[in-house]
């Protein structure tokens, strides 16, 4: 029986001289999921996006792709990448982009003519279509290369930071395609450091940190793991009672005054086991303005992750006080979609 995985990599090390860029790095994506990866700078996000397309060799570990070894490289016409940073001849208008670069990916004329006007539609373009890539902003670059990576109707797409430098409302139009574009065979692998953009629209995230996969899981499951409900009182001024303070001491929870009023926080409790503060709360005639669950965010549990480690990240690619070495030039017949020309 054939694996389910649409990426499935393993042990993947990769070292540049003195630096490891990866150390046995573990990534599982099943198909028609959304996946973040998330990682700080120098964390080695790129480098093992670059060995899943096989533009970089893994100096150990392996794994297979689309149901495919490692390295296979007729799997990647089945595959779409939009790079971190894609250009563009400045002369071609978008629909010309979108055709080019379907061309050298091999996708047959008919197929990519027919998809042309669907696509350009679909990420918002069409009325820019006919226009030079020069007049561009980065955001309209973006989604012709969204529309660029989606031409060959891959099952596997792979987006290296496809927001950066895009302004919020580009942004937002950008998560609408990557949900749109999605189908139950289809796979996208989102790499980006835009952690509450990941939240919005993965499904599961793994946080890699120093070449290794610190945690891996379902957004969902894991914002929500700390628990607990916090209660939101108004009168900051007026000191909590005796019998409300002792109830907080006994069951771990805490109470902390504000200039709009008192937050009183309950960890690990469920709703029920909330009723007894609410009466207390009452019997003291407190006016409670809100009553609502604990939720950790994404970026909470990301610095939670990366700070545990004892790790630092550094900006401009810098790991463990070591420069990275700069990445390797792709081929150059290699398009969005990964294939050859």
């Amino acid at each position: 029986m054939p694996d389910s995985a649409a990426i499935d990599l393993r042990e993947i090390r990769k070292r540049y001289r003195r630096v490891e860029a990866l150390r046995g790095a573990d990534l599982r994506v099943e198909r028609g999921e959304i996946f973040g990866l998330l990682g700080p700078n120098g964390a080695g996000k790129s480098t093992l996006v670059k060995i899943l397309l096989t533009l970089v060799r893994p100096s150990g570990g392996g794994g297979a792709v689309l149901g495919r070894p490692l390295g296979d490289r007729p799997t990647l016409a089945r595959v779409g990448y939009l790079p971190e940073n894609l250009r563009f001849p400045e002369y071609l208008t978008g629909r010309q982009a979108v055709e080019y670069f379907g061309a050298l990916s091999k996708v047959p004329r008919p197929k990519r003519r027919q998809r042309l006007a669907e696509l350009l539609d679909l990420v918002g373009m069409a009325a820019w279509a006919d226009r030079p890539v020069r007049t561009y902003s980065k955001g309209m670059r973006q989604r012709v290369g969204l529309a660029a990576a989606l031409v060959g109707d891959p099952e596997l797409l792979v987006l290296d930071e496809p927001t950066d430098g895009v302004d919020p409302i580009g942004r937002k139009e950008i998560r609408d395609v990557l949900v749109a574009a999605r189908r139950p065979d289809r796979s996208v692998l989102l790499n980006s450091h835009l952690l509450s953009e990941v939240e919005s629209v993965c499904d599961r995230v793994a946080i890699l940190h120093q070449g290794r996969i610190l945690r891996s899981g379902a957004v969902r499951e894991m914002v929500h793991e700390e628990g607990g409900y916090e209660i939101e009182l108004a009168e900051p001024a007026r000191p909590l009672g005796a019998a409300v303070a002792a109830f907080l001491e006994s069951s771990g929870g805490s109470a902390a005054a504000g200039e709009a009023g008192w937050l009183l926080r309950l960890p690990g409790a469920e709703a029920v086991a909330m009723q007894p503060l609410i009466d207390l709360l009452r019997g003291e005639r407190r006016t409670i303005l809100a009553l609502r669950p604990r939720r950790r965010s994404l970026e909470d549990l990301f610095v939670q992750a990366v700070q545990g480690e004892g790790g630092r990240a550094l900006p401009g690619g810098i790991i463990d006080g070591v420069e990275s070495p700069p990445p390797p030039p792709p081929p150059p017949t290699s398009g969005p979609l990964g294939g050859a020309a």
